[in-house]
């Protein structure tokens, strides 16, 4: 992580920290770090965007940028960020950018690019473009004339997507009865048209974007009223999206939430009994719920876990040739269709199961008895932060919780990426109990290291 890149771009509140300045400077640098193999032709790249009313300001800046290093620039208007990372491939270009912040508020923006083979950018990447950003490094030989960069429109990429999308299944969805929470985002178009060519019955909520709305009191961080919807509705399942639509959860017939760990079990499952399930592995990190672990081990999955964040899924995943990870927040990456986390392949390959089992969502679901889960934040000195396992007293009072937990329970502990606090996770049975023994020992914690 460096001093602009953080786990996932470049974020801030748009025009305040992330400003058209530092936009225009990204679509400049990036551009140039990411294009210098095109030497004798002309670069492309490809921008998306979601709803977010500073998405148009961010947008004509970074454009600028781009073409000031030659770039021809295709823009794609609002569409997932899955589906950039898909259409970097398909159109054969350079590089991908979205700008969206994902499920953060709409006063927030972001800027991430996608390489030409639609992965994220390594560290090394990333580091490199900061130091042409930060001007430890200095870009000579700007084009001008005709070799100046330009815009080229592409109409049909939101087609293309859901075409893709579709294909990824291999059955219909007709007499499906299904809700939709687009979050006021970049799905309101995509998961309609692709559920809809799907036959599915499509009721869809939050598909009404203005600019401002995108994940307020709605999608996949905020379930309620898609879970009240599918009830009165008679909904067969709920399907939510967030604000970019890389990740979704869902809801059952009962209005009864299923987590990214629930989805990822039902999907593993299910290819398993197809023999699509790669070195019959399931990746996951270290905060999936104890519930995952235990169902993965009925069903003889290899569970690997991973730091918390997509990247470090997607690492192990390419490292070990496996082909499903993710996270309980529902960024699932399926690998055989997509090179990142996809709202809309996720939703699909659920549904699909549900179809072709005959099952209920609630009965799919309940293949992982999901434990409570209680999360503290201990405040506590920023230097300090990654000290909590050298000290004795706490390294003791976790020990003694896991060993009375007996292998039905867990204590996690790390710190925060961006805040001075080290989060405490208990995991048991009782959920009184842990939340009394998560926040005592939150407490120990800042006593010690605050």
């Amino acid at each position: 992580m460096g001093k602009l890149f953080g786990t996932d771009g470049i974020r801030g509140i748009a025009n305040k920290e992330l400003t058209a300045e530092l936009a225009f400077k990204t679509g400049q640098c990036g551009a140039y770090v990411l294009t210098k193999h095109t030497k004798g032709r002309r670069p492309r790249i490809l921008i998306g965007k979601d709803t977010r009313k500073s998405g148009d300001m961010l947008e004509a800046a970074l454009t600028a940028g781009l073409c000031s290093v030659g770039v021809k620039v295709i823009p794609l208007g609002v569409i997932p960020t899955p589906a950039v990372a898909y259409l970097t491939r398909l159109y054969k270009a350079d590089a991908g950018v979205v700008i969206s912040a994902s499920h953060n508020p709409c006063e927030y923006n972001g800027i991430k690019f996608f390489n030409g083979d639609g992965y994220k950018l390594s560290d090394g990447i990333e580091n490199e473009i900061e130091e042409y950003l930060l001007g430890e490094k200095e870009i000579d030989d700007l084009p001008t004339h005709g070799k100046v960069g330009y815009v080229s429109a592409n109409h049909n990429a939101v087609e293309d997507y859901v075409s893709f999308a579709c294909s990824t299944i291999d059955c219909r969805l007709d007499g499906m009865k299904i809700a939709v929470d687009c979050a006021n985002g970049a799905s309101y178009q995509t998961a309609f048209k692709a559920l809809n060519k799907l036959g599915a019955n499509v009721e869809a909520i939050h598909n009404t974007p203005d600019g401002i709305n995108i994940n307020y009191k709605c999608g996949s961080t905020h379930m309620e009223s898609l879970q009240a919807y599918v009830k009165s509705i008679g909904a067969d399942v709920g399907i939510a999206f967030d604000g970019d639509a890389d990740r979704m959860l869902a809801v059952d017939e009962n209005g009864n939430l299923i987590d990214g760990d629930q989805i990822m079990a039902v999907c593993a499952q299910y290819m398993q009994t197809q023999g699509k399930l790669k070195q019959n592995t399931l990746v996951a990190t270290v905060m999936s719920n104890l519930g995952l672990f235990i169902a993965g081990e009925k069903m003889g999955l290899n569970i690997p876990r991973t730091k918390v964040g997509d990247r470090y899924v997607l690492e192990e995943m390419l490292a070990n040739g496996y082909n499903i990870g993710g996270e309980q927040s529902g960024h699932i990456i399926f690998l055989d269709y997509n090179t990142t986390g996809d709202g809309l392949v996720s939703a699909l390959q659920f549904l699909s199961v549900l179809k072709k089992t005959g099952k209920k969502a609630s009965e799919a679901a309940s293949i992982v008895k999901v434990m409570p889960q209680v999360l503290c934040n201990a405040t506590v000195k920023l230097e300090n932060k990654n000290k909590y396992m050298e000290n004795e007293e706490i390294a003791k009072a976790c020990k003694a919780l896991e060993d009375e937990f007996n292998g039905e329970g867990r204590v996690l502990i790390r710190p925060s990426g961006t805040e001075p606090l080290v989060r405490v996770m208990i995991e048991g049975s009782d959920q009184e109990y842990i939340s009394k023994k998560a926040r005592e020992l939150a407490d120990m914690i800042e006593r010690i290291l605050g």
